[in-house]
């Protein structure tokens, strides 16, 4: 039986995505048929659709969502009809060098993949699925290793944070930079990602919490997800922090913007023998210069956070629980609720570095 569905598509380089009518495949052994039903817009899929992440066009954007099982194919066990799952957009092979040192978000089969063919065709032609998903659509087909099912009292908008902008947040504190009671955390980049470090720098007991953003219009989210203090970015910031933290600089910098401005402020804003972790994705050419000395003299640790360095199967569970209890607050990273032919807009509101998440809701 031919499906129909409307998604999400950048047709070529540099155009404007627009919503087209898309063909869905079949579902195969061992694939599942997801309704989307809340899908957020994240910044990945903006460096994509900007270029900062080459990918195969045409396009179908999105890959941060939640929805309901519709369809199970034949030997299909993690999931079943009615399910309410949340998308995994790097699901680990299990089987690679990586997944057997217990390092599934840097898996060899998944990661760096920006999008695939999975059937999907546009006017009888292959389209592309951005991070193997393309969830700016009514429905996908995907891999049941890429479904984590959640309890079904979770909202479906608070839901879909969790398979992206959360779990990279909340795992970049708890597991990269394993940030301690007492430590203070200086936070680059106020998006739905940076939010949610702030959060979860707040949930680790650290004293000390400083929010950065090129705009004042920030503030109010900050402070909403538990900064403790507010700067706006300048050529002082590395001096307004260290007049916060006792003359020394910050324990950790966690720096989620991805361009080697931001990181070398991150850098120059934490403390000799500090971390700092870099959760944004930049642009290959845009090049990190620290001088030799520096990194010898500073005794600092600089990494990057892929995926949060966590194990999604494992850890989306947890906080889907926490957002249940009230542990963890999520709707204070929703600024903005709209619909598919809306995601333009919201793509053009992000670039402006407005607001924090925009979500797709689908009826």
């Amino acid at each position: 039986m031919t499906r129909y569905f409307k998604g999400l598509v950048v047709r070529e380089s540099g155009s404007r995505p627009a919503v087209a009518e898309l063909r869905l495949p079949e579902v195969g052994p061992g694939q599942v048929r997801v309704r989307i039903r809340a899908a957020g817009v994240c910044h990945s899929d903006l460096s994509m659709l900007n270029g900062t992440i080459r990918a195969p066009y045409p396009l179908v954007l999105g890959h941060e969502a939640a929805g309901e099982v519709v369809e199970a194919g034949r030997g299909v066990t993690r999931a079943e009809v009615g399910d309410r799952v949340v998308l995994n957009w790097q699901p680990a092979c299990r089987n690679c060098w990586f997944c057997g040192r217990a390092e599934p978000w840097l898996c060899s089969t998944s990661s760096g993949i920006a999008a695939l063919e999975n059937g999907i065709t546009l006017d009888n032609a292959p389209v592309h699925v951005g991070l193997g998903l393309g969830a700016f659509a009514q429905q996908v087909v995907a891999p049941e290793n890429a479904l984590i099912r959640v309890p079904a009292e979770l909202d479906f908008d608070r839901a879909a944070l969790l398979g992206c902008g959360v779990l990279t947040g909340t795992g970049a504190v708890r597991n990269t930079a394993q940030v301690a009671p007492g430590e203070s955390v200086v936070v680059i980049g106020l998006g739905g990602v940076g939010l949610a470090v702030v959060a979860a720098a707040r949930a680790a007991g650290a004293s000390d919490v400083i929010a950065v953003d090129v705009t004042e219009a920030k503030q109010g989210l900050a402070e909403a997800a538990g900064a403790t203090d507010f700067l706006v970015s300048s050529d002082a910031l590395s001096k307004e922090i260290r007049v916060r933290t006792a003359g020394r600089g910050a324990d950790h910098a966690i720096e989620c913007v991805g361009r080697a401005a931001t990181i070398r402020a991150a850098w120059r804003a934490t403390r000799r023998g500090g971390r700092v972790t870099v959760v944004g994705m930049g642009s290959n050419d845009d090049l990190v210069q620290l001088s030799a000395l520096d990194i010898f003299s500073s005794a600092r640790t600089l990494r990057s956070s892929v995926y949060g360095a966590a194990d999604p199967d494992i850890e989306i569970p947890r906080l889907a629980a926490d957002a249940l209890s009230g542990a963890l607050p999520l709707d204070h990273l929703i600024t903005d609720r709209i619909e598919l032919t809306e995601v333009p807009e919201a793509f053009d509101k992000m670039a402006r570095g407005e607001g924090a998440r925009s979500v797709v809701q689908f009826s």
